[in-house]
Parts: C-alpha cells; sequence; structure tokens
C-alpha cells in the first residue's frame, strides 16, 4: 500500500489529477505548467510537476521553481499583523488611525455629487476592516468607479514605484474611499495598508519583519520580494492567455522587474516563492500555528483568523461589491486573511465547512482543510486567475481522491 493510501487517497484517482491537469491545461497550451502538492496528517501525500517555466527557451519547471504568488501574499501579511495584536500592541477594534494619523480627514465618495464630492464616513476605520476587506479602499485594476480611476493614475500600491511605504499611505490620504467601512466587501489595497502597520508597529521594515518573525522560522528560504541571483535560472516566466486559448508572455523571467529590489513592498501581492516554500506555510497554518518547534501563532488565534468576520454572517453574495476576488461567492464568508467557507452546498464543492483558503493573480491557489487535516498548493504562471475555472476543477478532483476522508455528513 502506498503512503497516499495509508492517508485515505486513491492512486488512481490521483493519477487522473494530473492526467487532467496535462492534457486539459498543459499539453494544450493553455498553461505553462502546472505544480501541485497535497498534504495530509502532516506528510506529503502526492506531487506532480508539468509543463515549462519559459516556453521559448524550453525550460522545464522543476520542484524548485520559483514563482510570483501575487495575493498569497495577503495572508502571509495578515498573520504578521496577528502576530502584533497576540503581543498586545494593536487591536482588532483599534481605529486605523491610531498608527496612521494621516488618514483622520478620510471620506466616502458619493458619485451623485459630483467629481470627488464625499460625505463623511458612518464609522471609522478599523483594523478588522482592513483584514476581512469591508474598509472601502479598492484596487486600481478592477476599472469600475472614478475611485478606482484615480488608484490607476497614482499608480496606487505598484511595486516598482513612485510611491514607497509612507507615500502610498499619503496617497490614499488623498483620496475617498468608496464606501463606509463595515457597509460592504471590496477587494483592495487593504493587506498593503497592513503591510505598513506591521512596519510601524514593530518598529522593523516590513520586509525584515517577514524574514526575521516567519521565514527564517519557517525555514521559507526561497520566499521574498526579489529574486536573488541565484534563484535567477529557477524564476519562471509569466504569460498571459490569448483570445484563441494560447499563451503570450507578459513578464520575461530574463529581464523581470523582480531582480530588483522593490520601491515599494507590497503586502498585499509582492511575494516570490516556490511550491515546496508556500507549503511550509500552509504546514503551519494546518498544524495550528506552530511548526518544527516554532510557534508563530496561537491555536484560538489561527481559529479566529479562519472565521467568517462579515458582518452578519453573510457570505460574500450578499456583501461583496467588487468586480473581481479571488474567491468564488456563494457559500463562502471571509476572515482575517483568508476565504472561508461557510457553506459547501451553496458553494456547489467537495469541501468541508470552515475550509480556508485563497489565490494569486498568475492562478496560483491553496487551501487547507482542518477537518481533513489537508493542505493544498497549486502554482503556474497565468495572470488572469479567472480565465480557466481550474481552482473549482482543483478541488473537485482532489476529494474525489480523497476516498477516505475523516469527516462524513451521511
Amino acid at each position: 500500500m502506498s503512503k497516499a493510501e495509508t492517508l485515505g487517497f486513491s492512486t488512481e484517482r490521483l493519477n487522473k489529477l494530473d492526467a487532467f491537469l496535462a492534457t486539459k491545461y498543459v499539453d494544450a497550451g493553455r498553461l505553462p505548467c502546472a505544480q501541485i502538492q497535497i498534504l495530509r496528517k502532516g506528510e506529503l501525500v502526492h506531487e506532480a510537476v508539468l509543463g515549462k517555466a519559459d516556453i521559448a527557451r524550453n525550460i522545464t519547471a522543476t520542484r524548485d521553481t520559483v514563482y510570483r504568488i501575487y495575493s498569497m501574499t495577503k495572508p502571509i501579511t495578515s498573520l504578521a499583523f496577528m502576530m502584533l495584536v497576540e503581543e498586545g500592541l494593536v487591536a482588532l477594534e483599534d481605529p486605523v488611525t491610531r498608527f496612521i494619523p494621516e488618514w483622520k480627514d478620510l471620506a466616502v465618495y458619493s458619485a451623485g455629487l459630483g467629481p470627488y464630492m464625499t460625505t463623511p464616513v458612518a464609522r471609522p476605520m478599523l483594523m478588522i476592516d482592513l483584514l476581512r476587506h469591508t474598509s472601502g479602499l479598492t484596487y486600481g485594476f478592477q476599472s469600475r468607479t472614478n475611485v478606482d480611476a484615480a488608484y490607476r493614475k497614482l499608480k496606487v500600491a505598484e511595486m516598482t514605484g513612485p510611491s514607497d511605504m509612507d507615500g502610498f499611505i499619503n496617497d490614499l490620504a488623498h483620496l475617498p474611499i468608496e464606501f463606509s467601512p463595515g457597509d460592504a466587501w471590496n477587494y483592495s489595497v487593504a493587506t498593503d495598508v497592513l503591510g505598513v502597520l506591521v512596519q510601524r508597529i514593530s518598529g522593523l521594515a516590513f520586509q525584515t519583519f517577514l524574514q526575521d518573525r516567519i521565514f527564517k522560522p519557517l525555514g521559507m528560504t526561497e520566499t521574498g520580494f526579489s529574486v536573488r541571483p541565484d534563484q535567477k535560472d529557477r524564476f519562471a516566466c509569466c504569460y498571459m492567455p490569448t483570445p484563441t486559448g494560447g499563451l503570450d508572455l507578459q513578464d520575461d523571467a530574463e529581464t523581470s522587474a523582480y531582480h530588483q529590489a522593490p520601491v515599494f513592498y507590497s503586502g498585499g501581492g509582492g511575494l516570490v516563492s516556490t511550491a515546496d516554500d508556500y507549503m511550509k506555510f500552509c504546514r503551519m497554518l494546518a498544524n495550528r500555528g506552530a511548526l518544527n518547534g516554532h510557534r508563530l501563532v496561537a491555536p484560538r488565534t489561527l481559529a479566529l483568523m479562519a472565521s467568517n468576520h462579515l458582518p452578519g454572517g453573510q457570505d460574500l453574495t450578499k456583501l461583496s461589491r467588487s468586480l473581481f476576488s479571488e474567491a468564488t461567492n456563494a457559500g463562502v464568508g471571509f476572515g482575517l486573511g483568508f476565504a472561508v467557507t461557510v457553506d459547501p452546498v451553496k458553494a456547489m464543492l467537495p469541501s468541508s465547512p470552515g475550509e480556508y483558503y485563497w489565490g494569486g493573480a498568475a492562478s496560483t491557489a491553496f487551501w487547507i482543510d482542518p477537518v481533513e487535516d489537508m493542505a493544498v498548493v497549486f502554482m503556474t504562471q497565468l495572470l488572469g486567475s479567472s480565465t480557466y475555472p481550474i481552482r473549482r476543477e482543483l478541488r473537485t478532483l482532489v476529494y474525489s481522491a480523497l476516498v477516505d476522508p475523516g469527516y462524513s455528513s451521511f
């Protein structure tokens, strides 16, 4: 009996997962590469690496390929902030202006009153609003409102500048927010703000805090805000889809801006990593906040993070105004840095209540299932994470291979 079978998986069905990724996506030219790791009960059950890290140069993706993880940075930044909450240096109910006084005059944009006319906020923006994306902030790429357009004009939260961490806060101080905090959910630069807060509260540069307090204890030696010289040959190219289902180069690994330190250290999307490294982070989460003798947060803190914090216990269908999300909405709530599956039936996916997860703009993804004691990491490099329904397909295929689950509702 294989290790996968002793841990409840069908080897035959896991092979079908690999074949699906190869046939539908990699061999068909829809994805340049695909790497998946499945962990159960602390043991690596399955891993597959397919395709090319660089198509033009015919470089094969390998186990240690380095990827842009974009918004999979967000759970790491959120955890860093919660470490400071545990130390009593900040509280979830604190107003954001406690550490960002530049925002004392924030107001809500009112479209009916003319360009940049505003109304007062109904209540102050709280730290919890940043963690659960109910702050009223936005992303310029959503291209939905005049506020989004202002973000694009100022190049808000762009790693190559022009603004650094304090400049980013100053830029936002001169812009209205989209709604009063707590009134709605909108995917936004809120986690970038958390990165600034980690820096201001801890007294350490944000990148130094992550390195010293998270990456070093977990042994995440491949994760950072730029590609080191020794990683250059393993750094994947990033692609975007063509109208005919093919691939165009979006960011060449040889000439990428990731080879230099950024001007702005983005807590919302700035990291590169490997599947192995990100799985170390997931191992810590699945192990209730600790790994290899290092405890980052207490189990109760992690349980709080992985609970639905949307006002009234609603799901995203009721509260989201966002044009874009790394999650589908039905049956899904949002915690302190992660999406949380509240109702698998409404989500129409084989999953567990309390499963938490997120993804990145280049179609990467991870999820943690505390009920099944399982973690999954998926890596690729296709910019436009909603191009294909691969995340839902992965859920279906992974759970279809779990033939001896630890939980049954029937």
